[in-house]
């Protein structure tokens, strides 16, 4: 089946090496920070960074989780850092980014409050030395602890992201030590309390159509505004098989259905990720 799979699916991925990658490249390294588009093997690295883009993975590069697409390194964590905040808005100020995307690893070792504390002085040191620049987050799930992820919500990011990563069958299989209800509960909070709320999924996974639809509904009812679908790519021959490729016809598909809902923006496309192109939402919600 594989195999069958691999012959009909030829992504056009540009694989070039420019000066404008090289400097976000040597940003990133300079100030010792981690990328998501590296660890995560994201296949749209060399345009993003060619843009002047990278998403910028904070609380280390390890992940105390073990999600079966996520190629990040999984293990027990060492990281401890309490400059990383300010290294990060340093990098942001060079790079001269108007809009930035944040995420992490989870770090469920971290019991007092799962890293929130330096997500919410991660945002506030963006928003103090590069003021110009709009902050979108994508954060794990806390764990479902209301006053870490109020941290977060308070320190007002411009963008409020969590993945629900697929639909709700097959989330054990796809992150088993995720909660579906939990995190489309996340999202509801963050759309509560004001913020401008996203999330995305992977298809291809073994969902059906009518699966992906069901959950584009329940998550607009959640208050979410963006949505994004892509492609499930599998990283290693150890994560998780593709069940198929999807059509570009049924990702857009997927796009018209969601505008029809009422998000106000979807980006659905084979290549899509949570935080390609992000800029772009930004400036069609805030008119940047």
């Amino acid at each position: 089946m594989q195999n069958s799979l691999k012959k009909k699916y030829k992504p056009k991925v540009k694989l070039q090496i420019t000066e404008n990658y090289k400097f976000v490249n040597e940003v990133v390294t300079e100030n010792k920070l981690h990328t998501v588009c590296a660890e995560a093997r994201c296949p749209n690295i060399f345009e993003c960074w060619d843009r002047g883009t990278a998403t910028i993975m904070i609380l280390g590069d390890t992940c105390t989780r073990a999600c079966g697409f996520c190629s990040v390194k999984t293990g027990k964590p060492t990281w401890s850092d309490s400059l990383e905040p300010y290294r990060t808005a340093m990098a942001v100020k060079k790079m001269n980014l108007k809009h930035v995307v944040i995420t992490s690893v989870d770090r469920d070792d971290l019991k007092n409050d799962y890293g929130a504390h330096i997500w919410s002085e991660t945002i506030q040191q963006i928003h103090k030395h590069v003021p110009n620049c709009s902050v979108e987050v994508l954060t794990p799930d806390f764990k479902g602890y209301e006053p870490a992820i109020n941290k977060v919500f308070n320190a007002k990011p411009e963008i409020f992201s969590h993945n629900v990563e697929c639909v709700e069958r097959i989330s054990k299989k796809v992150r088993s030590q995720s909660v579906w209800a939990r995190s489309l509960k996340l999202l509801k909070l963050s759309s509560e309390f004001g913020l401008r709320t996203k999330t995305g999924i992977m298809v291809g996974l073994g969902e059906s159509y009518e699966e992906v639809l069901t959950t584009m509904k329940e998550v607009r009812a959640a208050g979410v505004e963006i949505f994004t679908v892509g492609q499930y790519l599998q990283p290693t021959k150890n994560h998780l098989p593709v069940n198929r490729y999807v059509a570009e016809t049924e990702f857009l598909e997927y796009e018209k259905f969601g505008l029809d809902l009422g998000f106000s923006i979807v980006k659905s496309g084979s290549l899509v990720r949570s935080s390609y192109r992000a800029e772009e939402g930004v400036e069609k919600l805030f008119k940047v």
